[in-house]
C-alpha cells in the first residue's frame, strides 16, 4: 500500500511532507495535484524531505504527496537509441507532441506533470529467439540465469539489441516466444522461479543509483580511438577508463566533447548535457541527427542517446541525469558493447548538490559544497570499467566515462576539479592561453596525463607499429625540453641558445603545428586514424633525429631549414593536405625530407 502525506513546506526544489511514515530513502514519490516527480532524500520522524525534479512554482502546503513504493528507476529495452530524454528519462519529443496537442497554435515550454513513458508502448519490434552471435536458442526446461540472452531485436541499423534475463531472475525456462512482432510490454518468455511463473518482457526497470551487476571487472587494455592526435598518441583513453576535461570558459570543452561523441570508436554513445546553456545543447540536438557515424557510415543517432538537462531546467534533475545516463550505459555494456558516456558538465551537477544541501541545512564543506561531494564523484566514476557481463554466452563490454569540469576562472585547485582528479586516470587539462592563441584542441601537454599509456602500448605495437612508444616518448621529451628552454628564451632571447637547443625549439614547433593542432571542422583533419597519427609523428621525429646528427657535425638550424625549404611547410600541413586513405603520400614526403637532409650532409663533407 502506498504512503500518502501532505506538503508542509516548500523551499525551491525541496519539499517537506508530513504523514509519510513508512516511506523509504530514495523512494520515488508523486508531489502535488499534478503528480510531479520527486525523490526522498531525508526522513525525520514522519516527515520526508523530497527533492523535486520539476518546477515547484505554484505548489501549496496541504497538497498531497504519494509514494510509489519504488526507487527512481529507468526503463530499459529497445527504443532507447536515437531518443532525446530529459534528466529523469522523459522523452522530450513525445512530451512536445503531447503539449502541442493541447495548444497546436502556440509555442510553449515543456510543461510539468506530463507523464509520458520512456519507451514507446505501441511500437512493435521483430523478436528473434536465440543469441545473434552464436545462434544458440534456449529451450524449455533449460535453467536460465541473470544476463542469459533469450533473443534479439534490430534496434537500429547499427545496434542489435539483446533481450536478456533481468538481474535477480534465476529459474527454469518454461516457454520462449517464437519469432514475431511484439511490444516492449508483451511477454516473450516465462521462467519458473521458486515455484512461481514469472513473465519476461523485452523491457524491465532498474534503479539508477544501484550499479548493474557483472561477473568480473577486467583491466582496460584496448585504447578508445578518438581520432584526436593529442589524445590517442600522447594521453590515450582506454575502453572502460575514466577521464576528465577541465577548462575555463572558451577553452573548447564542448567542441572536444562533441568530437569524442562523434568520432570515438565506441559502439554506443550517451551524451549528457548537465546544466549547460540551452544554446549549446540546442547545437547538439540539431547537429547530431545530421552526422554520419564514421565507423559504419550510418546515421550517428543510430548509436546515440541524448540526455538534455539545461541550466534553465529544474536544478535537482541534474543529479538524476548523471545516474540515468550511467545506468543506460551499463545496460548496453551488459550486451557486450563498448559504451562512451560524456557528461557536460559535472561542475553543474556539483552545484546542484550544493544547492540542495543548502536547502536541507546541511553543514557545508569547502566552498559551500557538501561534505559528501567526493564520495558522490567516486560513486559515479567507479561505475566505469571493462567487465565480463553476467550470463551466457560470454560477453565483454565496457563503460568509458569522460566528464567535463568547469572550474570558475580556470582554477584547477577548486573542489570539483581536485576531487575529480582522485578518481580518474586521464586528465586532459584545457589551457586558456592555448585557446586564446588559437591552438585547438587546447589541451596542455605539460600538466595533462594518462595512466593508460603502458596498458595500451601492446595494442599500438600489434596493430599499428612496434616503434610507437619510442616515437611517442621522444616527442614528449622534446615538448618538455622546449618548455624549459622557453624560460631562458624569455630572459636572453633565442640567439644565445646553442644550436642543439634551437633545434629543440624548431622540432617542438613542428610537433605543435603539424601534429597537436587539429581542426575539428576540417573534412580531413577532424578525424585522424591511428595509422596516420603514427606516420605523421614518425615523419617529424625522423626529421628531428637526422637534423640532430647534422647539428652534431657542425650544421646550423638555419642551414637545415634552408636545405629542407618548402618541405618544412608541407610537413606541417600534411595533416589536412593528405587524405586519410593516402598514407603512402606521408611516406613519400618523409623520404623527400630525409633526402634533402642527406644532401646537406654530403655538402658538409
Amino acid at each position: 500500500m502506498s504512503v500518502r502525506g501532505r506538503i508542509v513546506r516548500i523551499s525551491g526544489p525541496l519539499v517537506v511532507a508530513e504523514g509519510m511514515k513508512g516511506v523509504q530513502m530514495y523512494e520515488m514519490v508523486r508531489v502535488g495535484e499534478e503528480g510531479l516527480i520527486g525523490e526522498v532524500t531525508r526522513i525525520r520522524g514522519d516527515e520526508a524531505y523530497i527533492q523535486v525534479y520539476e518546477s515547484t512554482s505554484g505548489l501549496k502546503p496541504g497538497e498531497p504527496v504519494e509514494g510509489t513504493g519504488a526507487p527512481l528507476s529507468v526503463e530499459l529495452g529497445p527504443g532507447l537509441l536515437g531518443t532525446i530524454y530529459d534528466g529523469v528519462q522523459r522523452p522530450l519529443p513525445r512530451i512536445a507532441e503531447v503539449i502541442a496537442e493541447k495548444a497546436p497554435h502556440r509555442r510553449m515550454f515543456i510543461e510539468r506533470g506530463v507523464n509520458v513513458p520512456a519507451l514507446d508502448r505501441e511500437r512493435k519490434w521483430t523478436f528473434h529467439p536465440g543469441d545473434p552471435d552464436t545462434g544458440r536458442k534456449p529451450a524449455p526446461g533449460d535453467t536460465v540465469n541473470p544476463g542469459d540472452v533469450l533473443g534479439w531485436v534490430q534496434e537500429t541499423s547499427i545496434i542489435t539489441h539483446k533481450v536478456m534475463v533481468p538481474p535477480g531472475v534465476h529459474g527454469r525456462l518454461k516457454w520462449l516466444a517464437a519469432e514475431g512482432d511484439y511490444t516492449v510490454e508483451d511477454v516473450i518468455a516465462e521462467v519458473e522461479v521458486d515455484g512461481e511463473t514469472r513473465g519476461i518482457r523485452m523491457m524491465h526497470r532498474w534503479p539508477v543509483r544501484v550499479p548493474r551487476p557483472y561477473k568480473v571487472k577486467l583491466d582496460p587494455s584496448e585504447p578508445l580511438i578518438t581520432g584526436m592526435r593529442i589524445i590517442d598518441t600522447f594521453f590515450p583513453m582506454a575502453k572502460g577508463g575514466t577521464g576528465a576535461i577541465p577548462g575555463g570558459f572558451g577553452t573548447g570543452k564542448t567542441v572536444t566533447l562533441h568530437s569524442l561523441a562523434q568520432w570515438s570508436a565506441a559502439r554506443v554513445v550517451i551524451y549528457i548535457g548537465c546544466g549547460e546553456r540551452g544554446n549549446e545543447m540546442t547545437e547538439v540536438l540539431v547537429r547530431f541527427p545530421q552526422y554520419t557515424d564514421p565507423w559504419t557510415g550510418k546515421p550517428l543517432m543510430d548509436r546515440t542517446i541524448l540526455i538534455a538537462n539545461t541550466s534553465n531546467m529544474p536544478v535537482a534533475a541534474r543529479e538524476a541525469s548523471i545516474y540515468v545516463g550511467v545506468t543506460l550505459a551499463e545496460y548496453y555494456r551488459d550486451m557486450g558493447y563498448d559504451v562512451l558516456l560524456v557528461a557536460d558538465s559535472t561542475s553543474r551537477w556539483a552545484e546542484a548538490l550544493r544547492e540542495i544541501a543548502g536547502r536541507l541545512e546541511e553543514m557545508p564543506a569547502e566552498e559551500g559544497y557538501p561534505s559528501y561531494l567526493a564520495s558522490r564523484l567516486a560513486e559515479f566514476y567507479e561505475r566505469a570499467g571493462r567487465v565480463e557481463a553476467l550470463g551466457s554466452p560470454e560477453r565483454l563490454g565496457s563503460v568509458t566515462i569522460v566528464g567535463a569540469v568547469s572550474p570558475p576562472g580556470g582554477d584547477f585547485t577548486e573542489p570539483v576539479t581536485s576531487h575529480t582528479k582522485r578518481f580518474i586516470r586521464v586528465f586532459w587539462a584545457l589551457d586558456t592561453k592555448l585557446a586564446y592563441s588559437r591552438h585547438y584542441p587546447a589541451i596542455n601537454w605539460i600538466i595533462s596525463y594518462s595512466a593508460y599509456v603502458d596498458l595500451v602500448e601492446d595494442w599500438w605495437h600489434k596493430n599499428v607499429d612496434p616503434r610507437w612508444r619510442s616515437y611517442r616518448d621522444e616527442a614528449m621529451e622534446i615538448l618538455m625540453r622546449e618548455d624549459e628552454l622557453m624560460e631562458i628564451v624569455r630572459l636572453v632571447g633565442t640567439e644565445s641558445l646553442e644550436e642543439r637547443d634551437k633545434l629543440i625549439l624548431d622540432a617542438a614547433r613542428l610537433i605543435k603545428d603539424g601534429f597537436l593542432k587539429q581542426n575539428a571542422f576540417d573534412p580531413i583533419d577532424a578525424f585522424s586514424p591511428p595509422e596516420k597519427q603514427f606516420k605523421l609523428l614518425q615523419m617529424i621525429i625522423d626529421y628531428y633525429r637526422k637534423a640532430r646528427e647534422l647539428v652534431e657535425k657542425g650544421a646550423t638550424v638555419a642551414q637545415i631549414r634552408e636545405a629542407v625549404g618548402r618541405l618544412y611547410v608541407d610537413m606541417a600541413k600534411a595533416k589536412f593536405d593528405i587524405p586519410n586513405d593516402r598514407l603512402d603520400l606521408i611516406d613519400e614526403l618523409r623520404a623527400k625530407v630525409l633526402k634533402a637532409l642527406e644532401s646537406l650532409e654530403a655538402r658538409l663533407g
